[in-house]
């Protein structure tokens, strides 16, 4: 993980890009997300804790409006595309393989879905989860934004933990 964050941290300041707008494209991308938003700020860019969580935050929450209200939409409209549809049939039945939480505890199990930071959860692939479940957007929103927040709170301590101990 170190390494990774350290490869789109140098690749992307060696552009000239700022460290605050670094940590916010990490956090914006799938996959990366707050995780590796705030690992980066506190680990790698050594920015103030508060500064890096409130960019990290941000930067994870904005694109998950738009997958509560677009994704079902944009899944049908690459469904017709012949290279395509493969992998977006792929993604649905890989996310719909984490129903399960959901069916369980209902929206609780969307939040614990999205705040335990394990690889395979998060606030895109809850906003994904929500959508294909046909959840409540405005409560999946806001269930999201808890988890990401819890999410990145955890990172948060560990990387101060993990960041006193290597560096």
């Amino acid at each position: 993980m170190q390494e990774l964050c350290q490869t789109i941290q140098e690749f992307l300041t060696a552009h000239g890009i700022p460290d605050w707008l670094v940590v916010f494209i990490i956090s914006l991308c799938p996959v990366l997300e707050c995780r590796l938003g705030m690992f980066t700020a506190i680990v790698l860019l050594h920015m103030n804790p508060f500064v890096g969580f409130l960019i990290s935050f941000i930067g994870n929450i904005l694109p998950i409006p738009f997958i509560l209200i677009l994704i079902n939409w944009i899944f049908e409209i690459l469904k017709k595309v012949p290279g395509i549809r493969k992998i977006v049939c792929m993604l649905e039945e890989h996310t719909m393989k984490k129903r399960d939480k959901i069916d369980k505890y209902g929206i609780w199990g969307l939040l614990i879905f999205v705040a335990i930071p394990l690889p395979g959860t998060g606030g895109w692939t809850g906003a994904l989860l929500a959508s294909l479940l046909h959840l409540d957007k405005k409560k999946s929103f806001g269930v999201i934004t808890v988890g990401v927040f819890i999410a990145g709170l955890i990172i948060s301590i560990l990387s101060l933990i993990f960041g006193a101990v290597v560096f």
